[in-house]
């Protein structure tokens, strides 16, 4: 085949581009001249009359769209730091702290294998023991379990803490130290991009309830950095997120329960836009999960105060109010959840008492939870997060 490559194309005389009497055609008879690759738009809506190779910024759903034969089809960017790898989830399900007994804090880290329903078993311990902790994260490979309550066990006057853990999700073993968030802080929540973990609500030593979202870089220890706000103070509260985006669902605010959703690009640190609402106010709900295609599930909680069995769902691209996806297998408050790419599981809470069951949901598929182990004792208040198994 010839290649030819041509630099510029001038007139005779010399002085500017010339004037040719039938347009050039590239690939299957298009011609150049319809060709429009440096029309940019940034809407929330469709542009009209594009041409194609136009550029769209669909502002409603964060995406990077190009007009091809007669459709705006979905540009995806390539991962990077900000961005994250997609991956924040694993086979291996962890569940960490909590409280077993008299609101006794816990340091005990268990295991499961999301692709296999059955007990958990020991792991390892956190560096301190308490309840009240955040949602987990992870990038796949190394675990981050965050803050928390240690209700003054010690009678040394220590209430919230800061401390951050890690782990390697597929080695059992105790965890180590890898930083502190910028304050002391409980019952927040978290989640991962697989590469930055953001989280943040909560409230501090004083009982004031906190607006504040931070971040790590989950591959290198250190101390969190602030991101932004939530559009409301909330602690007991739940976030689920993918590669792009992160959102909150609920959680106890001043006047009561909330039904907010809010979310946040994580590439642009910034402060939270609203998302939508759940289905029904509700706290306590730090049951969450995200699959790898994108939908976040936000399950149990105390509503309008009674413990509740609902579950939501929403589509994390795509802000609008939660749709029911169906129920816990009871009533049940302050559990705490996690999942590979397709699975999600809820692990404990508290359900008339400290329950140690293990619940499972295929995520893509609406419908009720079912059975898949217990715990080895009786917790709620934990965190939870999800790894490589090996």
């Amino acid at each position: 085949m010839t290649e030819l490559k041509v630099d510029n194309i001038i007139n005779l005389a010399g002085s500017g581009k010339p004037n040719l009497p039938v347009a050039p055609t590239v690939g299957s008879n298009a011609a150049i001249s319809t060709l429009n690759t440096h029309s940019y738009t940034s809407s929330g809506t469709e542009p009209s009359s594009p041409k194609n190779g136009a550029l769209w910024w669909d502002s409603a759903n964060d995406k990077v769209k190009v007009y091809i034969d007669g459709g705006f089809k979905e540009v995806e960017l390539n991962a990077s730091s900000s961005s994250g790898t997609g991956i924040w989830y694993g086979d291996r399900g962890l569940y960490f702290g909590g409280s077993t007994g008299s609101n006794n804090p816990d340091n005990q880290i268990e295991k499961v294998d999301i692709t296999s329903a059955g007990n958990a078993t020991d792991f390892g311990d956190l560096t301190t023991k308490r309840k009240g902790v955040m949602q987990g994260a992870s990038d796949g490979s190394t675990g981050l379990m965050i803050a928390g309550d240690q209700d003054n066990y010690l009678g040394d006057g220590v209430y919230r803490v800061n401390t951050i853990d890690k782990v390697t999700t597929s080695t059992a073993a105790n965890a180590t130290d890898f930083g502190d968030t910028t304050g002391t802080m409980r019952y927040g929540g978290a989640h991962s991009n697989g590469s930055l973990c953001i989280y943040g609500g909560g409230s501090y030593n004083s009982d004031a309830k906190s607006n504040v979202i931070e971040y790590v870089t989950v591959a290198t220890p250190g101390n969190g950095t602030d991101f932004g706000n939530l559009t409301e103070s909330a602690e007991q509260t739940g976030f689920v997120g993918n590669a792009t985006r992160g959102v909150r669902g609920g959680g106890q605010i001043d006047s009561g329960s909330s039904n907010v959703l809010d979310y946040w690009t994580i590439a642009n640190a910034g402060n939270a836009t609203d998302f939508g609402d759940l289905t029904v106010a509700r706290e306590q709900n730090n049951a969450c999960c995200s699959s790898a295609a994108g939908r976040g599930l936000f399950a149990g909680g105390n509503s309008a105060g009674g413990y509740t069995n609902i579950i939501d769902y929403i589509t994390i691209d795509s802000a609008g109010n939660a749709t029911d996806f169906g129920d816990l297998t009871g009533n049940v408050g302050n559990a705490s959840g996690t999942n590979n790419a397709t699975i999600g599981v809820f692990f404990g809470g508290w359900a008339g008492g400290r329950s140690n069951v293990i619940q499972k949901v295929t995520i893509a598929s609406t419908g009720n939870a079912s059975d898949f182990g217990d715990l080895s004792t009786g917790r709620y208040q934990g965190g939870a997060l999800s790894g490589a198994a090996s």
